[in-house]
């Protein structure tokens, strides 16, 4: 990379964080302007849009975190780095919005039992001014980042549907004065919101469990590894995802080369295979012959296996 080509990205990634940046500082602003709305107006649906609101600023932050830790290095003490950080957070951040809104569904129940008194006019000033820096928000951040930014930029433009359809409710409310529309659209907005958490509880519980990551067959690796000539075999093959777009691999890779030129032309072939997968880091053991105790094994399933019949 030349000089040029380097200070292009490095503006490109200081653009990116100033957005980020921007964003999370606009959406921590308008997530206490609603909760104190929706206290005031006595809106619960304005409340449930804050709790959107609160899953976009963990969205923002996990990806400011994101594009930050991708430049820090591995040290000695922790040779993966920070990839994992914004896994955990995820992970973490499903949890609170699982309860936050287990709570919210909990006081719509109420609500349709007991209906409140709303002060329409606040709802819907608050709610447009919400709806403004989503808006707001969506045009900083279109166009900057990677696959971290865009999905934050997605919760972004869901809230703001959410946001509008409680401008919607104001009105609503404003000229007809029924006020069970509002713990409507809280339960509305609250399985909405519920539907993100858990999707993302999945997808987080699935990166620290190192399963297979989404979209990766396992058979089709293989065989696109045993493809290069010179390969004999390919065996004990493990992959997961370190983050959220960052795929690892490592396997054993059974050969007859004679040579190490050899060998090292097999394992280009291979990792461009893998590359061109999405694979971004592979690590491969070559043998002349398949190594014997490799495999993970249960060694309580073993020792069933190994164990004598017994007599009837």
């Amino acid at each position: 990379m030349d000089e040029h080509e380097h200070a292009a990205g490095g503006d490109e990634h200081g653009a990116t964080v100033a957005s980020l940046r921007a964003a999370i500082l606009i959406t921590l602003l308008i997530f206490g302007v609603e909760v104190a709305g929706g206290y005031v107006s006595g809106s619960l649906s304005l409340v449930s849009d804050a709790v959107h609101m609160l899953g976009d600023l963990f969205a923002l932050l996990l990806s400011l975190a994101a594009v930050v830790l991708a430049r820090q290095l591995p040290t000695s003490a922790r040779t993966y780095g920070y990839h994992r950080a914004e896994v955990l957070a995820a992970f973490v951040n499903g949890l609170v919005l699982i309860a936050v809104t287990a709570g919210i569904l909990y006081s719509a129940v109420g609500r349709f039992r007991s209906p409140t008194a709303i002060e329409a006019p606040i709802m819907l000033v608050v709610a447009a001014v919400g709806l403004v820096a989503n808006l707001v928000v969506i045009a900083r951040l279109h166009g900057h980042g990677g696959l971290g930014v865009r999905s934050a930029l997605l919760h972004v433009a869901s809230d703001a549907l959410s946001s509008a359809a409680v401008v919607g409710a104001g009105v609503f409310i404003l000229f007809t004065g029924y006020t069970l529309v509002d713990p409507v659209l809280s339960v509305l907005i609250g399985l909405l919101v519920l539907a993100s958490a858990v999707r993302l509880l999945r997808e987080t519980t699935a990166i620290l469990l190192q399963f297979t990551p989404p979209g990766l067959d396992l058979e089709a690796v293989i065989g696109a590894m045993e493809e290069p000539d010179g390969v004999d075999a390919v065996h004990d093959v493990h992959v997961w995802a370190l983050s959220s777009d960052l795929f690892v691999l490592d396997g054993h890779v059974v050969t007859g080369a004679a040579t190490m030129q050899e060998v090292e032309a097999i394992k280009t072939a291979i990792k461009n295979t893998l590359r061109r997968m999405g694979i971004a880091h592979v690590t491969l053991e070559f043998e002349a012959t398949p190594c014997e105790g490799c495999v993970i094994r249960n060694p309580d399933l073993d020792a069933a296996s190994a164990a004598p019949p017994k007599s009837r």
